[in-house]
């Protein structure tokens, strides 16, 4: 299943709560070029699914962790990842096995190790600023 939304950043938290409601898995893969709004989305899904945390981008730390009631957010920017073994030593595999949200920006750096479904987001620029969503749904790929 695909989901195609074309949208402006004044509608980013509409668009995160749409987001949430079709996606199948708590593993979203977001894919698209460095300034798309990877980050900017992401923040707004943390805060509409129910976390007080500051939301910030872990480009330096790679991870960050924001706590919901029931559960947890693990937001991962693994652009400044070089190999796989560099993942492998900050621990992916734990946070990947787990049963919280994973938010991965720049996810094909660790395509290895993502065995399970997910959800695939692909962002892009559109004409005047927008963004263009496709959303690909429990895939594999």
């Amino acid at each position: 299943m695909k989901l195609e939304i074309s949208y402006e950043l004044i509608d980013v938290e509409k668009v995160a709560k749409q987001l949430i409601e079709n996606v199948k898995t708590k593993t979203l893969l977001f894919y698209g070029d460095m300034g798309v709004g990877k980050t900017t989305l992401i923040k707004t899904i943390v805060k509409v699914l129910g976390s007080d945390d500051e939301v910030s981008s872990p480009t330096f730390s790679i991870v960050n962790e924001y706590q919901l009631q029931n559960d947890k957010i693990y937001h991962f920017d693994l652009y400044r990842i070089n190999d796989l073994e560099e993942a492998y030593n900050f621990g992916i595999e734990d946070y990947i096995d787990s049963e919280h949200w994973k938010l991965i920006e720049w996810p094909e750096k660790v395509k290895p190790i993502l065995t399970d479904y997910f959800d695939k987001i692909d962002l892009e620029l559109a004409p005047e600023n927008n963004r263009i969503l496709r959303l690909n749904l429990d895939t594999n790929n």
